[in-house]
């Protein structure tokens, strides 16, 4: 369990456990030392006089008892990246010299080197690649504004596509259809929620042989926007109608679908939906599962945050700006939101709020659309059609190695555009570049998708990319 405490503690960090093969140990330090508290603080010097000063804040360090207990209980380790690419080639990561290696590594250096190189994939006459998530190292399925679901192999540019879940006679649909506008899926990787054939209502389906379980009707009334997962059962959804549901799939229902002798979906209702107070249209939402809080933003420019356990909203604040905040994604590590709005991306505070960092599109008004966080890296996916990366150690635009007078960016090809009225219209004289909606990593770092359509509402056409 100790070991386990301290990987947690060094997930930072590329890091070897070291167990000599013969001789002598090599050079290494002690595993304690760096989960210790004494290693990110200064400690009081042995020639310190406490005794003769009278001081406001004395701190006491961890006794000599509790020092050598912790020290019997570590490990050597290196923390050495070529000591971990060694470690791996050898094949003694498996059972033997155990290793943790970040994958942010490969995505800083792929990225500040200019290595990632794009990929253009045709996927037809689809509107709008609103979602995506990664199911393996070579599939990737992605939802569209027309309502479909599509599993693209990286590797052949192949799509095949997923029959949307039908719900029931008792289901009403909006009036108006929005497609698909979330994909998750849950921790174990077991199952998979997303939107049905009705928008207002979701479609679960079980990994990775995406046979469809269930369909959750009769929690909204108007657009599903986003979904969360808590854990391998319970995940939450937010609609257009500013109400939150809560859903559970069980492993009986699970058990029955997948034993059933004809192919078949079963439908379930909402464990609870709620109001969320101070909100018009909820537009995203993700959990936080270190203060096990669900944060909601709404189109009305607030931030809400509901308790997990008991379902109830704890607090609502105004969002820094207040155009088309659209896209929320949070970072546990650093207790982080960030949310997309028309020209900035805001960091908060996940534990009060309060904002901490505005960080200005490098093209003013030209609209946030995605965001994620991978490691201490910050993605913007942005509707001009450029890629931004955040570096949140240097507080700056992550810096190209090869110009260190340019900020690194990846930028989206043409895609496919309608050509009608409407393209004519705003684009005349003008260069079309695709709004990116969606983006997501492979497991390694090293792959980037990133997918999305035109900008305008009404406009069709899409793009999908694959950056590596």
């Amino acid at each position: 369990m100790e070991s386990i405490r301290e990987s947690a503690n060094l997930r930072e960090l590329a890091y070897v456990r070291l167990r000599p093969v013969f001789g002598r140990g090599t050079r290494s330090i002690p595993s304690s030392v760096l989960t210790s508290k004494s290693h990110y603080r200064q400690m009081n010097g042995p020639n310190s006089s406490i005794e003769t000063k009278s001081l406001d804040f004395v701190y006491y360090s961890d006794s000599e008892e509790d020092e050598e207990i912790a020290a019997e209980n570590s490990f050597p380790i290196s923390c050495n990246f070529y000591n971990c690419i060694q470690n791996r080639r050898r094949g003694c990561h498996r059972n033997f010299q155990s290793m943790r290696l970040s994958s942010e590594y490969g995505t800083r250096h792929m990225l500040s080197n200019s290595m990632m190189k794009e990929h253009e994939v045709k996927i037809g006459n689809l509107n709008k690649v609103f979602s995506s998530q990664w199911l393996s190292h070579k599939q990737v399925i992605f939802g569209t504004k027309c309502n479909k679901l599509g599993v693209m192999d990286v590797s052949t540019q192949k799509i095949d596509h997923i029959p949307s879940l039908q719900s029931s006679e008792r289901s009403r649909p909006p009036e108006l259809e929005r497609g698909i506008n979330s994909i998750e899926i849950n921790p174990s990787r077991t199952l998979l929620t997303t939107g049905a054939s009705n928008s207002n209502d979701v479609a679960v389906y079980r990994l990775p042989t995406l046979d469809p379980i269930c369909v959750g009707e009769n929690g909204h009334h108007d657009w599903i926007f986003d979904q969360t997962w808590i854990d391998d059962q319970f995940f939450v959804s937010g609609s257009r109608d500013s109400t939150i549901s809560l859903w559970r799939v069980t492993e009986d229902m699970v058990d029955q679908v997948t034993n059933a002798d004809i192919p078949t979906h079963q439908y379930m209702s909402p464990l609870l939906t709620k109001k969320c107070k101070s909100a018009e249209k909820v537009r995203a939402l993700c959990y936080n599962d270190r203060s096990q809080e669900i944060a909601v933003i709404s189109l009305n420019s607030y931030i809400h945050c509901w308790n997990v356990l008991t379902m109830k909203q704890l607090m609502s604040k105004k969002l820094p700006h207040t155009l088309e905040n659209c896209c929320l994604s949070t970072d546990e590590d650093y207790q982080l939101y960030a949310v997309g709005s028309k020209s900035h991306t805001d960091l908060l505070d996940s534990r009060t709020l309060q904002s901490v960092r505005k960080i200005a599109s490098r093209n003013a008004g030209c609209g946030i659309r995605s965001v994620s966080f991978k490691g201490n890296i910050l993605t913007i996916g942005t509707g001009t059609g450029l890629i931004l990366f955040w570096d949140l150690r240097a507080s700056k635009f992550l810096e190209s190695t090869i110009n260190s007078n340019r900020a690194v960016q990846l930028k989206a090809g043409r895609g496919w555009v309608q050509r009608d009225d409407l393209y004519m219209d705003p684009y005349h004289g003008n260069r079309y570049t695709p709004a990116i909606y969606t983006h997501c990593y492979d497991v390694s770092g090293t792959r980037l998708f990133a997918a999305g359509g035109p900008l305008n509402n009404n406009q069709m056409g899409n793009y999908v990319g694959l950056f590596q």
